[in-house]
C-alpha cells in the first residue's frame, strides 16, 4: 500500500510520482494514532523524507495502515494523490 504524488523537496529539487509510505503507526490511546510517512523517489533506495502525523483511530475500522492512508487523502497536501 502506497500512495505517488509530485513533491517539490525544501532542497529545490522535484520528484514526479514520489512514492509515499506509511510506517511506524503508533496507536496512542483507543481513539488517537500517530504515523510516519516516508517519501521515496525510488522504493530500492533511502527515503528522502519523513513527515510526522496524528488523526483519530477507529478501533472497529480497517486496519491502522489503512485508516492512515485514508487520513491522508483527506488533506490538502495529498489532493490529487494517486493509490499505487
Amino acid at each position: 500500500m502506497a500512495i505517488k504524488k509530485q513533491v517539490e523537496t525544501v532542497h529545490g529539487f522535484s520528484v514526479g510520482d514520489a512514492y509515499h509510505r506509511v510506517e511506524n503507526v503508533t496507536i496512542l490511546a483507543k481513539e488517537k494514532m500517530a504515523f510516519s510517512v516516508k517519501v521515496y523517489k525510488d522504493v530500492e533506495k533511502q527515503a528522502f523524507s519523513e513527515i510526522g502525523f496524528n488523526c483519530a483511530y477507529d478501533l472497529n475500522g480497517s486496519n491502522p495502515i489503512a485508516q492512515a492512508y485514508n487520513h491522508l487523502k483527506t488533506l490538502s497536501e495529498f489532493t490529487g494523490a494517486m493509490d499505487c
